[in-house]
């Protein structure tokens, strides 16, 4: 969540001595429990060796931390299950470490190799609680991270079969059954709207149940990125149909996408209207008019639903991940992606139109307030989105006269989402932006990348958060952090940032100044008391702890509840955490927290072997150049080299008219954005239209090849037709087109095929007045029967519909039985 001192910005207030009132995450409750809450001491540390309780991955970095005032080195053994050495050392004196108030001395072991469970290391005498190094030992945690989101839906039954047994089990919540009063026609608070809101279905947003969309929408595209980034290292299959357990599994669609689309459904459903005041924005929240008391079961709730305001923050927030919608799901539901599309294009006219619609602090009543006093980050973010989908001039000009174009990457947080569009620009394929702006956008990505790992060298438990960012959802932050490690990994393929990602992970699973697991089920001490309403064992024995996967909000120095001002006082920043039910500013859990936590998961699940050697793509693979003129293909690598690599591009065979040579760099951290080779014909005399084959290769990549074919201009004398090509109307990958042929002979054309070739990458779908087919740029277009005699003077026209991408230039020679026309 934020990297601000609360998460919502609401009030906070003490409980009476006589009740404890336990409050949601941002807001009060307004009934106070007069059950009895188990106390949850401070949690004390089982040793002063601290790892990873997970483990660490055989090719990672294999790093502890551990407590202690000596002054000299100390001596380390890794002991095997059996209890023999495995490898063995001396720690490295680090001393004071400024957030935990400990000293410490680090340990190095990432030299071993070996694979196994149950290994301890042992320092001083004191052995730390054991791990395991396994290839394989983050993928109960990808799946897990994600399960929290199915058992956190609203308006749909929990199957005790995939939420992990029947203590998690539950009748859908807000579907318009009594006592629930939503969510399926929900009014909207006095003075909003005069209509109901169907906004049934979407996640329960965090210990409370109700469902906002500004958190709604980085939680979606963290998830919706997290399946993005896995395509384009190869590793998607991981995250495909099938792998999680989701009732939509076998449906052909991956399973990270089956799950976002529960949030997207209920975001799109939060747009207003058309024909409505303010069409097109988006409703800023929805909840229960009152805090609830804890724990209360979703479909046991009576109080009442109400929709709140649109606000611009909400609006921006749908306009960029329906984008990012439209981008990512058309392989698997075109007509989805094509509503997401025009939902985002409506949502971005709005928010231009009423850029001012600012949530209020002060609405708080049953909910966090989620106020944002400043949009331009959200309107830099969804016109990113729209520009790497569309490749739209509009957006481009919104991104590129945005000041957060070219300011210093920041950490991004559901109110500070400009570092979301940052990347998506830095490593979309083909986003239409100048290639300078690209490499500046991945060169801010590194730096700030570099700038975690600087944080973390400093520290005794390295942690890519200052001393002073210990605030609500530190542990969110940290996985972000962590998270732009990942990207600059993909952007340079140095080891250094994957290391300093995985390291963050050994952070959060008890590497750390309370020796505690932050994901539950996850270590041997892990939390398990989170804040929420119906995972509430700690207040309710009849209620299950948090399932397997559940991230708590982790330390924050602000001790913002009654809880953690009574147990924490004193503590220092990032031992300033309690596993208590009724420490919500410690303790909650959240849905961008737990995407923060599923990306890294995923990140570090990815079976990594020896790179592969990187291919060169082009595109497009065939191309056809007027006589006279020039046209140009695209020249990329499919994945970051080791190193810097000299590709040429030259002439193998063919036709000696036509020619391209370039020399062509690319480096660990430019290697996606396709370079622009120019091909050409020269002008000759002759009628025929040659072709040729260039090869494009060098040391270190696997070479590729495309053929140019020539466009010959020199019409023979004596032409028998003329052609007229007019485009009738284009869009951002589409237009229509008409051909008109007419014979300019002196005897009838008894049946015609008129031929061209398309100078890029457009493809005919559909056709009237003649039968066309296409093979590559080739395109023949054979009369249709009733149109098929044309008397000299006469003509005849055909239509058709295509798509294409970049520029959409004109055949520059039409034939018609063989013969080129004028």
């Amino acid at each position: 969540m934020p990297s601000a001192p609360s998460a919502r910005g609401v009030p906070r207030r003490v409980a009476a001595a006589v009740t404890v009132v336990l409050l949601a995450a941002g807001g009060p409750t307004a009934t106070a429990l007069t059950t009895p809450v188990a106390a949850a001491a401070t949690p004390v540390a089982d040793t002063p060796v601290r790892v990873n309780q997970v483990g660490y991955l055989p090719d990672g970095p294999k790093r502890a931390t551990v407590v202690s005032s000596a002054t000299a080195p100390l001596a380390w053994q890794l002991r095997d299950a059996s209890g023999a050495v495995a490898a063995s050392g001396s720690t490295t004196v680090h001393g004071a470490d400024q957030a935990s108030g400990q000293s410490t001395h680090l340990v190095d072991f990432s030299a071993y190799t070996g694979r196994g469970t149950d290994y301890t290391l042992v320092v001083d005498g004191r052995a730390s609680h054991p791990f395991d190094i396994s290839a394989s030992l983050y993928d109960g945690l990808r799946a897990d991270s994600m399960s929290f989101f199915y058992q956190q839906r609203s308006g749909i039954a929990i199957d005790a079969a995939l939420a992990g047994g029947s203590a998690y089990a539950r009748p859908a919540g807000h579907l318009g059954v009594a006592p629930n009063k939503g969510d399926t026609s929900v009014p909207c608070q006095t003075g909003v709207c005069d209509y109901r809101v169907d906004a049934r279905g979407g996640w329960y947003d965090a210990g409370d149940q109700g469902k906002y969309v500004v958190n709604g929408g980085i939680a979606t595209w963290e998830l919706v990125n997290s399946f993005e980034r896995a395509r384009r290292s190869g590793g998607d299959a991981a995250l495909g149909d099938s792998t999680l357990k989701v009732p939509e599994r076998g449906n052909g669609v991956p399973d990270v996408l089956d799950e976002a689309r529960w949030e997207l459904d209920f975001l799109l459903r939060m747009q207003v209207p058309a024909g409505r005041p303010m069409a097109g924005t988006a409703f800023h929240k929805l909840h229960d008019d009152k805090w609830t008391a804890l724990p209360t079961r979703p479909e046991l709730d009576d109080a009442q639903r109400e929709v709140h305001k649109p606000s611009t923050a909400a609006t921006l927030n749908l306009a960029a991940v329906a984008a990012q919608a439209a981008r990512v799901y058309a392989p698997y539901d075109a007509a989805f992606a094509a509503r997401s599309l025009e939902v985002a294009r409506r949502a971005w006219a709005a928010a231009k139109a009423n850029p001012s619609l600012l949530a209020p602090a002060t609405d708080n009543t049953g909910g966090g307030a989620y106020e944002d006093a400043d949009v331009s980050d959200e309107f830099y973010w969804a016109a990113a989105e729209l520009l790497a989908t569309t490749g739209e001039s509009q957006y481009r000009e919104a991104v590129t006269s945005s000041p957060h174009h070219t300011r210093p990457v920041d950490g991004f947080w559901w109110g500070g989402t400009a570092t979301l569009g940052r990347i998506t620009l830095a490593t979309v394929p083909g986003v239409a932006l100048p290639a300078e702006d690209v490499s500046r956008l991945r060169g801010g990505l590194i730096a700030a990348a570099d700038g975690h790992l600087a944080t973390m060298a400093a520290q005794g438990y390295a942690v890519p958060l200052a001393a002073t960012a210990y605030v609500w959802g530190s542990n969110s932050s940290v996985a972000n952090n962590a998270m732009l490690l990942g990207v600059a990994h993909e952007l340079t393929g140095q080891q250094r940032y994957r290391a300093g990602a995985l390291e963050s992970l050994d952070y959060l699973l008890g590497r750390n100044a309370l020796d505690l697991s932050y994901v539950t089920g996850y270590g041997e001490r892990h939390s398990e008391n989170q804040h929420h309403r119906f995972w509430a064992h700690q207040n309710d024995a009849s209620a299950p702890h948090p399932p397997a996967g559940s991230f708590a909000g982790g330390p924050n120095a602000g001790l913002e509840d009654p809880v953690a001002k009574e147990k924490l006082t004193g503590c220092a920043p990032a031992a300033c955490y309690v596993d208590d039910i009724g420490s919500y500013s410690t303790n909650e859990v959240a849905i961008n927290w737990n995407a923060s936590l599923a990306w890294l998961a995923a990140f570090a699940a990815e079976r990594r072997s020896t790179p592969a050697v990187p291919a060169v793509q082009v595109a497009p693979s065939a191309v056809t150049v007027p006589e006279g003129g020039s046209t140009s293909v695209g020249v990329r690598l499919s994945a970051a080299p080791a190193q810097n690599v000299t590709v040429t591009v030259a002439r193998s065979a063919g036709d000696q008219d036509l020619s391209a040579a370039a020399t062509l760099v690319f480096t660990p951290a430019d290697w996606a954005t396709a370079q622009q080779v120019p091909v050409s014909a020269a002008q000759d005399a002759d009628a025929l239209a040659g072709s040729a084959t260039f090869t494009v290769g060098g040391p270190g990549v696997q070479g590729a090849t495309f053929t140019a074919t020539e466009a010959d201009d020199d019409v023979p004398s004596g032409a028998p037709c003329s052609v007229v090509y007019r485009i009738d109307s284009a869009w951002s990958n589409g237009f229509t087109a008409t051909v008109t042929l007419k014979n300019t002979g002196t005897t009838a054309i008894s049946g015609w095929n008129l031929g061209w070739t398309f100078p890029g990458d457009q493809r005919v779908g559909s056709a009237w007045n003649a039968t066309v087919s296409q093979s590559g740029g080739a395109v023949t277009a054979r009369d249709a029967g009733w149109n098929g005699t044309l008397a000299p003077g006469g003509s005849a026209s055909l239509g058709f519909q295509a798509t294409y991408s970049g520029t959409n230039p004109a055949p520059a020679l039409f034939t018609v039985n063989g013969a080129a026309c004028a």
